[in-house]
């Protein structure tokens, strides 16, 4: 099939498409569009449009259609849904009356558009009029409608009737949905109808009952149910309708602010979505409830089409309508919605730049003062405040102290009141500080004039940052561990003391998870390092003196695992006993007083936060059952690459086997903080609407540095290298080519391009033919498998495109790119050449990312169109709009002085390193502009895919 729709990329257009839109995968729509050559038809065009959620677009293809072929019921069938997407009801209504006027056949068709309009506009008597109309019709927006009349008639005995009726009518294909892979997401339309069919019945039970309360939605939490579902468009609007519904039934005359609340909410969702449409609408019906906060998503919706401008006055005059003379409320929802009101003041002033600083920040100063403990206005004043530091600095150096002192007060009182900025708050709040300790060691060890005025500055810093060390959870700070601990050898004695207390209070905190944090530190090779980690372990144990068992017993089994790492093996020994060469390490876990430590996996690595605002000091950042070290497998296994990694297995405590690699002669502190990195990408594509669709990821692992030159890995099961898979396949087919032939074909690299390009389309591509497809088949023999793990191929491959694009990821040969044969996943490993340090290789590396003629032909028929393409253009567009905080993370990283991560020109000296090992990464760089992470992030491409810092 695929063949063939290969070589007649022009002949199923159609199919093609409807297969993809029944599958709900409007990229796929997209995708066929992209790869055909001739002027797409009028049905492949509105297909298209429905797909991505044009429907204006579509509609006006509708009309067409209806021109061209009168008589064909589809074109009327999607006109009118179209337009009931918009959420133009009463158009509806007329429009399906006038068509059943003319072709009264085409009733048991077309009614049920109608039906859902009536009891969607509340339009009881029209409603029962077209249930009348056609009694045999069971979709379920004539359930719905059904159900609603019942209750408006208070009739019980049909409501409960029906009811039972309409639940099993979605448990059926709820069930069929749940034998295939996904089944969740498959079968989510299922689950969201009976979440209304619960909220539904809840809602009318009082109303049936004859009781005096009428109806109660506060049986149930509308709020809280809401939050629980999908951040969709789909998922959410079907349930704010039907809640308008239940709404309008009631006869109480204060439920317009209720019914104004659930406009407002489908506004926003449809504003999320891009909808921009359906939102105006929903705020055009949410104006009549005259809520203060309809202002804020007007200016909102304006400002996500791009008039910001206009946003701006509206704002304002919301504002002053709403909050006359700047009255501050006196109820904690109105105080809420004032000053978010103004905090959207303040950023579209800083945004549209028409202002002046001061004007701007007396905005965000406004927003602490009305809402003193909510944590986005301290954010966004100390974000600005960090703004305008360049500017304050180059000028007036004296202030620069008293700027930081306030951008560290607003950043630890924004996390002091919650979580949503803690990966931008945290790393640049102890960045700030660190840096300003660093720089007034240096003024007082050159006699500066300044260094009084610095030591001032400091001392009140350090204040202000033990404040924090006291109000803040230690989960908090646990998010920034690496880099709390990549300073551990501060030069200035006093910000160490509270740098020290810090580590300690969250080691104590956690433990298990700290201890490997700072392995890779108290086993350094440098002196100052390791004896500053001893302090602060032995400060741990003075605060929780039972872990000094704990931390003797770490240390032991970090010792031994070192043996294990750097054993030296011959050439042909492929396994070692675990009991035989390793006998001291077997001996010492499975002694009785032997402390328990934790196997650490990347789930019990990574600190989830509270989903609430607040700090939180009780949170368990860690949930779910742990694994200890409960012994080892006795086969060692020699991996067969050039430093002999030794592949381990580890019994856990719960009674499962862990599979580790111990890697010799390789630093993977910088895996360990790209891992970090990319679980950071991971959480924000969780939060992402479009990127959730699409279940897009990066596979990650855990990466525990055991000193500069060893550590351990967490084993990635079930996966193949891109090489070893294409090697297999090519073998089979005879056209193997060995070690030898490929270095015959090797030419002088001073040769002539052209003879380059010779040597590689008549010699190595025909040798080399795109086959990878063929792996899918053979790995996902059935047709639903085949399908999700290709889909999920394209999709990681693409995000790890796009990110190793920002971060000049290179050396992505076949054996550092993996695929996992249960999912389809693309794994990579290996990220030890960072920033575009395979440009400095013999034969430097130019080009973005991977992708090679054999990834291209496992995505498919459509290549990198579809799937491949609209995944890198979401991974992108998310990357950019959270460029502060990943820019705030990278950063700590790029600066991090225990790693270098450039690789010094030819000729040039390694970079400075003192006594303590530390790296001075801000003298590595280049300053050409535009190449680099935060440029990239911020749209400013060149012709060129260099990266230097």
């Amino acid at each position: 099939m695929e063949s063939v729709f290969i070589s007649n990329g022009n002949v199923f257009p159609v199919h093609k498409k409807k297969l993809y839109a029944a599958m709900h995968e409007p990229d796929g729509v997209e995708g066929v569009s992209a790869i055909r050559n001739a002027e797409p038809s009028l049905k492949e065009q509105i297909l298209e449009h429905e797909s991505i959620g044009l429907l204006r677009d579509a509609t006006a293809c509708y009309d067409r259609a209806i021109q061209l072929e009168p008589d064909q019921i589809i074109h009327y069938h999607g006109v009118v849904k179209s337009i009931l997407g918009l959420g133009q009801l009463s158009t509806v209504i007329t429009q399906v009356n006038g068509v059943l006027a003319k072709r009264p056949e085409w009733t048991p068709e077309l009614n049920t558009y109608r039906v859902e309009a009536a009891w969607k506009l509340a339009q009881w008597d029209s409603l029962e009029n077209y249930l009348a109309a056609d009694g045999n019709s069971n979709t379920w927006s004539v359930r719905l409608g059904q159900l609603l009349l019942s209750a408006k008639k208070k009739d019980a005995a049909s409501f409960y009737e029906t009811l039972k009726v309409v639940q099993a009518e979605q448990i059926v294909p709820l069930s069929a949905a749940s034998f295939e892979r996904g089944s969740y997401q498959r079968g989510y339309e299922y689950i969201i109808r009976l979440h209304m069919l619960c909220e539904l019945e809840h809602s009318i039970a009082p109303i049936l009952q004859q009781s005096d309360s009428d109806f109660s939605k506060d049986s149930l939490n509308w709020h809280a149910r809401l939050e629980m579902t999908q951040n969709s468009y789909r998922a959410k609007e079907p349930i704010l309708a039907l809640r308008r519904a239940l709404l309008s039934l009631t006869k109480r005359v204060d439920n317009s602010e209720e019914m104004g609340e659930c406009w407002l909410q489908s506004a926003r969702v449809a504003r999320k979505a891009g909808h921009h449409q359906t939102a105006y609408n929903a705020l055009l019906n949410a104006g009549k409830s005259k809520l203060s906060e309809l202002y804020v998503e007007r200016a909102k919706w304006l400002w996500s089409k791009g008039e910001a401008h206009q946003g701006l006055i509206i704002l304002q005059k919301g504002v002053e309508l709403c909050f006359p003379d700047n009255q501050v409320p006196s109820d904690a929802k109105s105080k809420l919605i004032h000053g978010e009101a103004l905090l959207l003041v303040g950023r579209f002033m800083e945004e549209t730049a028409n202002f002046e600083s001061n004007a701007v920040m007396k905005k965000y100063k406004d927003v602490t003062v009305c809402l003193p403990e909510w944590e986005n206005g301290h954010f966004y004043l100390a974000k600005y405040y960090d703004k305008l530091m360049p500017t304050v600095t180059e000028n007036k150096m004296e202030k620069q102290g008293e700027l930081i002192k306030y951008i560290v007060i607003h950043f630890g009182r924004s996390l002091h009141f919650g979580n949503q900025f803690i990966y931008q708050s945290m790393p640049r709040m102890l960045s700030l500080w660190l840096d300003l300790g660093a720089k007034a060691y240096e003024c007082e060890k050159a006699g500066r004039h300044d260094r009084a005025q610095m030591k001032t500055d400091l001392a009140k810093i350090n204040k202000v940052i033990t404040e924090h060390t006291q109000l803040l959870a230690p989960y908090q700070f646990l998010t920034a561990f690496s880099q709390l601990i990549s300073r551990i050898c501060h030069s200035h004695s006093e910000v160490f003391v509270v740098l020290m207390a810090i580590i300690a209070k969250v080691f104590v905190a956690y433990p298990q998870q700290a201890v490997w944090m700072m392995t890779a530190v108290s086993k350094s090779s440098y002196p100052m390092r390791m004896n500053r980690c001893k302090e602060i372990l032995n400060n741990a144990i003075h605060m929780k003196p039972s872990l000094g068992k704990f931390i003797g017993d770490a240390a032991r089994l970090t010792d031994k695992l070192l043996e294990l790492c750097n054993k030296s093996v011959d050439g042909n020994t492929s396994t070692l006993s675990m009991s035989i060469h390793f006998k001291s390490l077997k001996k010492l876990v499975e002694e009785q007083t032997f402390s328990e430590i934790l196997i650490p996996l990347q789930s019990v690595m990574i600190p989830t936060l509270p989903s609430v605002p607040g700090t939180h000091s009780n949170h368990d950042p860690f949930p779910g059952g742990w694994a200890y070290i409960a012994g080892f497998g006795d086969t060692v296994e020699i991996l067969a690459s050039l430093q002999k990694p030794k592949k381990i297995t580890l019994k856990g405590s719960d009674g499962k086997s862990y599979i580790m690699m111990c890697k010799p002669k390789d630093d993977l502190r910088k895996d360990c903080r790209l891992m970090e990195f990319n679980s950071l990408i991971n959480k924000c594509l969780r939060k992402d609407a479009e990127s959730r669709r699409r279940e897009l990821h990066i596979r990650t692992y855990a990466v525990i540095p055991l000193n500069e030159e060893c550590g351990i890995i967490e084993w990635v099961n079930n996966t193949a290298g891109l090489r070893n898979i294409l090697l297999k396949l090519y073998k089979e087919k005879g056209i193997h080519m060995t070690g030898k032939e490929l270095r015959q074909c090797m030419i002088p690299k001073t040769a002539p391009l052209h003879e380059k390009l010779k040597v590689f389309k008549e010699t190595l591509l025909p040798r080399h033919p795109p086959i990878f497809h063929e792996w899918f088949l053979r790995t996902f023999p059935d047709p639903t498998s085949w399908y999700s793990s290709r889909s999920a191929y394209c999709r990681s491959t693409a995000v790890m495109s796009m990110v190793g694009y920002i971060l000049g990821l290179g050396d992505r040969h076949g054996e550092n790119i993996l695929f996992d044969s249960l999912t389809g996943d693309c794994v990579h490993v290996d990220f030890n050449c960072l920033f575009n340090k395979g440009e400095t290789f013999d034969f430097p590396e130019i080009v973005p990312f991977r992708l090679t003629h054999n990834m291209v032909n496992g995505m498919g028929p459509m290549g990198t169109e579809g799937l491949f393409r609209r995944a890198c253009e979401v991974t992108m567009r998310l990357m950019r709009d959270q460029r502060e905080p990943l820019m705030s993370v990278l950063k700590t990283f790029l600066h991090d002085p225990l790693v270098e991560w450039s690789k010094p020109a030819k000729g040039a000296t390694k970079a400075e390193v003192n006594e303590t090992g530390e790296i001075v990464n801000e003298k590595v760089g280049c300053k050409k502009e535009n190449k680099n992470p935060k440029s990239r992030l911020e749209c400013y491409f060149t012709s060129s895919a260099k990266i230097f810092l």
